[in-house]
């Protein structure tokens, strides 16, 4: 019996370990070469692993384990064959499970849809998924998967959850308790008072390593401003259908800021720049990092060369990351570099706020809530919708007069738009003064 040791691929310079999230394949089953048989969780993504040959797998890590790079995972036997009954099970299997695929899709496809088959992703649950259906106690049997290959979604897994709601009795709902997290219920006359012992995640050990060493680790202060965000409201109410139309995605606000941050960075170099040792290292370039909230925590994927880029490219490349952060599908190179960061809070309802800076970065950009709020404009008072923003720095390399300077060149383009095309005052430019 020729056996093939699986072992954890290097996904990265500073990665040495992963977290077995949750295998795949059942132990015992007939695998196929590049089959994804795992997925693991590094410090700061979540991963699928191939496997490097066919045959018969045996699983030797467990679930949750913590796992060297080039560990042992598992053993595939290359000389066994795909076993009768589950030959027999994914034909079975193909029979029943009808894939779904939209009238336009379907326009598309140059055989009909009966020819088309499932696939060993059939019934499988994302890692957000399954984080759904484990808490709330749903077997993926229940669900039908509507993601590539017959996969289980994170919202599959939402809109079974809302469904067993529905169905159930609300008179006589009771918690349902699972293996995992373990959930202790300590009863008291009529009410439940239940704790809840729940591994914490590699991301959420990194993310609360990291936060703790920045506050440890640098001169950390933060500087305030507000920005009336009154040209921008007008702009987006004017240009926002047309520019849905021509460039197909949506004009937010998110584009505003991050061109008005690649433009002031340009002019105040050392906030675009961090400390290595005892040298301090500058870029001409402007790769900025937008905070994502996704199930498993917050990541922060990278915009490349943003000074270079336009409206339309920025909220595409925004709205592509954060479809892969929702999808837990977000790669190492996806958030490796970045050297400004920008977070809104003001999504969630967040008025003012002190944002703790992404190391090795020098500094990071808290947008916050829009409020309308009286402002006195020209010796009058004047409901405006007003944001305030935080910049919180690295006081080892950047000096106050350069935080303040960078801030309020950021709320200088925020309110007056027209001068991001000429990193300027338009006039100015006009007059070459």
């Amino acid at each position: 019996m020729a056996k093939v040791e699986i072992k954890v691929p290097s996904v990265g310079e500073s990665v040495n370990e992963v977290t077995l999230s949750s295998w795949l394949v059942e132990d015992g089953d007939f695998v196929k070469l590049d089959q994804p048989i795992a997925e693991f969780e590094s410090d700061k993504a979540t991963f699928e692993m191939p496997c490097e040959a066919a045959g018969i797998i045996t699983r030797v890590a467990q679930e949750g384990d913590d796992i060297k790079i080039g560990g042992l995972v598992a053993y595939i036997d290359t000389d066994a064959a795909a076993p009768e009954k589950q030959t027999e099970k994914v034909e079975e299997k193909k029979v029943e499970t009808e894939p779904i695929v939209t009238s336009k899709e379907a326009e598309n496809l140059e055989s009909p849809i009966s020819n088309l088959t499932s696939s060993y992703a059939t019934g499988t649950p994302s890692p957000a998924a399954k984080k759904i259906l484990d808490e709330k106690g749903i077997d993926t049997s229940e669900v039908k998967g509507t993601g590539v290959d017959g996969r289980i979604t994170k919202e599959d897994a939402l809109k079974s959850q809302e469904s067993k709601i529905k169905s159930q009795d609300t008179t006589e709902i009771k918690e349902t308790v699972v293996a995992k997290p373990t959930v202790i219920e300590k009863v008291k006359g009529d009410f439940s008072r239940s704790e809840k012992v729940e591994k914490m995640t590699r991301m959420r050990k990194t993310i609360s390593r990291r936060l703790v060493a920045v506050k440890n680790q640098t001169a950390m202060l933060t500087t305030f401003n507000e920005v009336d965000m009154t040209r921008i409201h007008e702009i987006r109410a004017q240009y926002k259908k047309s520019f849905e139309e021509q460039k197909g995605i949506g004009l937010g606000f998110m584009s505003f800021f991050t061109k008005a941050c690649a433009i002031a960075l340009q002019k105040y170099p050392a906030i675009n720049a961090y400390i290595d040792d005892e040298n301090i290292i500058y870029h001409d370039f402007c790769d900025i990092s937008i905070a994502v909230s996704t199930p498993k925590g917050l990541v922060v994927p990278v915009i490349r060369n943003a000074e270079s880029m336009s409206f339309a490219e920025i909220e595409k490349d925004i709205k592509r990351l954060a479809i892969l952060g929702r999808d837990g599908n977000l790669t190492l190179d996806d958030m490796e570099g970045g050297t400004f960061t920008i977070t809104n809070g003001g999504v969630f309802g967040s008025l003012m706020s002190t944002p703790i800076i992404n190391q090795p970065q020098s500094a990071i950009l808290g947008m916050h809530k829009i409020q309308d709020r009286p402002m006195a404009i020209n010796g009058k008072v004047e409901i405006r919708p007003m944001m305030y923003l935080a910049l919180s720095y690295d006081h080892r390399i950047v000096d106050g007069k350069e935080s303040v300077g960078f801030l309020v060149m950021v709320k200088d383009l925020l309110e007056n738009p027209e001068k991001m095309l000429f990193a300027g005052d338009p006039v100015k430019t006009l007059l070459e003064l």
